[in-house]
Order: C-alpha cells, then structure tokens, then sequence
C-alpha cells in the first residue's frame, strides 16, 4: 500500500469544478495581480481569524519580512525566535540586518517557551537589550504558542509581536485565533499548508489601522500614491489566481480541519492498541485547538532507521527540522553552540511526521501504524 505524506491529487478532485470555473473568469479577466479577488481573500481572512484587517502578499516569508519592514525592524536590532521552525523566521529576520536571538521551546509543544524567552533576554548586556525590537513566536505543527506570557513580556519591554501563523491558520488559543493575537500575523498559502494555494502565496492579519496602510504600501515597493514612493518596499503582491483558490479552499477548511482532528485522535489510539506507548510519543495537545498541519511524532530510538523503513514500505514522512537554526552554518557568527538550546536539539534529533491529511483512508491509517509497529518487532 502507498499512503503519501499529503495526496493533494485527491483534495484537487474534490474541489476541481469550483477552481476551473473561478479560474477560467480570471483569464477572461486578464487581470491577475492583486485586484477584486485578493481583497475579498483579504476581507475572508481576516473574519476567519478574528483579526481588523488582512493583506495578501506573496508569501509566507514575505509576510514575516514585511511585517518587520513595517515596524521598522532594521540593521543591528535583535529579534528573539525560535531555533526549531522553518528557516523563514530567523531568515527574515537576518535579511534585514536585525539579529535573530534564539530561545529554546518547550519540549512538550515544540513551541517557543515564554520561560526561555525571557531568559535569553535577561542574560543580554544592557546595550543588547536595549536593541532588542520584536518578538516572533511560531505556531509550529498547527498549535498555537503559549500567547499570553509572551504578550505580556512584550508588553513590558516594548516589543512588537510578529505571530508565525505559517502552519497555523485557525488554531486557538485561550478562544483566541492564531493571528489575532499579536500586532502581526503571518501566514502561508504554500500548498502543502493546511490552507494552501496553487503556488506561493501568503498574508498578514493585524488589527491596527497604522500597520494595514504601512503593509498595503510596502508590498508595492513603497508607493503611495502609485510611482511615488516615500518608502523603501518590495514587490510582495498577492496573485489573483492564488487568492481565488484559496478563498475556495477556506470554505472546506473547517471540515477538513475536523477530518485531521478526528485522525490525530485514531492515531493516539491505534498506538495505544499496538502496544507502541514507550516507543511512539504522540502531539500533546496543550491549546484549545490543534489543527494539525502535521501530525509529527517522538521517536525514542532510531527515528532514521524508521524513516526508512516507512519508506520501503510506500509510507510517506518527513523530518521537521533536522538541523535546527541556532547551529545552521549560516548563523555560525552569532556563537551558538551545541547544548545550548536541548529541547530544540532533542526535537531535531527525535522527530518524525506521518500522514494526517484529510482524505487518508483508515486503511491506509492503520497500515501507517501497522508498519511502525513491524519496525519495532
């Protein structure tokens, strides 16, 4: 049996004449950037997340980039994030000249621990923290982060919050959306995301009617009005084509959010049947709603030698992330050593991700876990 990682083919199926037929009046349109068809995106998103406002831009990373850009966020400043995510968070930040600062996560969650956060500010020097200027916290997997210390940390020091939403796009947190709750918040249309495009695409919520209009102008290289630029911006502009397949998307996003729900659940007890507990550590769910971008589990010996395995016998999976940012080579010249940040480190080294879309069968569930038990026979 061959259970992908993600079977997009089969979702595509399901919403095939609802996307040709939106897509054909674009053509006939010919009008393909930005345009009446982001903006009801926009206005979709933002109700959907409980947040003031929405703006498309051209990805996930250009949203995190952007919302910096719009705080001002520059040369020399630093940024505390996470070490175990996706490249973009501290990528964004370095791009423009900032200084990531990396905290380590809660080994339960994976998330950014409020804890460790604060701690790496209170080691900083007095001139260092004096730099610092945001903070980015990542809803990894699809879990919402641990908000409100995090909120009230910034609060006291005066840092703007910059939300990586990117896997999480209707995750909640104390009845809050994922967000809604910073002063930015950023998501990805990257197909693979649970709400995800036909190509690259993102957005940024916020409720603050100064950061809407900064972001509106930044994504068209500053201009406002057009060919006048009093900022420097970039060209981070939303596809007509990508916004109307996503707005599609979002009305079956509920449903298929409760189908990966309803799978996560099945998976805790099929491990639990299999006699796997000591083996096999499953998410916790820590928030009011895990959407399950990725179902990702601890391994306790041999997630490599799984990982084969699972591949031999046509089970997809993947390793998020194995090399986490604070020992990238690129940010060899912040100083990080290994040791420093152990839950990250642990995580890297002991994770895997399995099938969790919404239309895997139970058969090809229960083979998912027939197959990692035959490995530790």
């Amino acid at each position: 049996m061959q259970v992908p990682l993600l079977d997009l083919k089969r979702q595509y199926q399901s919403i095939k004449d609802e996307c040709l037929a939106v897509t054909e009046k674009i053509y006939e349109s010919q009008q393909f950037i930005l345009g009446p068809y982001v903006e009801l995106l926009e206005e979709e998103i933002a109700a959907y997340c409980g947040s003031q406002y929405a703006v498309g831009v051209s990805s996930g990373t250009d949203a995190l980039l952007l919302s910096l850009m719009a705080e001002g966020v520059g040369r020399g400043d630093r940024v505390i994030t996470s070490p175990y995510t996706f490249f973009a968070s501290a990528g964004s930040i370095s791009r423009l000249g900032a200084i990531p600062v990396f905290a380590d996560i809660d080994p339960e969650s994976y998330n950014l621990s409020p804890e460790q956060v604060e701690a790496a500010f209170r080691q900083m020097s007095k001139s260092q923290r004096r730099s610092v200027k945001a903070v980015m916290p990542v809803h990894l997997y699809g879990q919402c982060a641990e908000m409100e210390p995090i909120n009230a940390l910034a609060r006291e020091n005066g840092w703007v919050v910059v939300e990586d939403a990117a896997q999480a796009i209707g995750a909640e947190y104390k009845g809050q959306r994922a967000g809604s709750m910073g002063d930015f918040g950023c998501f990805s249309f990257f197909p693979s995301k649970n709400l995800g495009g036909f190509g690259d695409g993102g957005v940024v919520t916020t409720d603050s009617d100064e950061y809407y209009e900064m972001l509106k102008i930044l994504r068209v290289h500053g201009a406002h009005p057009k060919y006048y630029h009093k900022y420097i911006g970039g060209n981070f502009r939303l596809d007509a084509l990508q916004a109307a397949i996503v707005s599609i998307k979002l009305t079956h996003l509920d449903s298929w959010t409760q189908k990966r729900q309803e799978h996560a659940a099945r998976y805790r007890q099929l491990f639990e049947d299999a006699g796997l507990a000591e083996q096999i550590g499953c998410p916790a769910e820590i928030q009011d709603r895990h959407i399950y971008n990725q179902f990702v589990i601890s391994v306790t010996e041999g997630r490599d030698r799984l990982r084969e395995f699972l591949t031999e016998a046509g089970v997809g999976s993947e390793i998020y992330y194995p090399v986490p940012l604070h020992l990238q080579q690129c940010f060899a010249d912040l100083g990080y050593q290994p040791g420093q940040m152990p839950a990250a480190e642990s995580a890297a080294a002991g994770t895997l991700a399995i099938p969790v879309f919404p239309e895997m069968s139970r058969s090809q569930q229960d083979y998912v876990v027939e197959q990692i038990r035959a490995f530790h026979v």
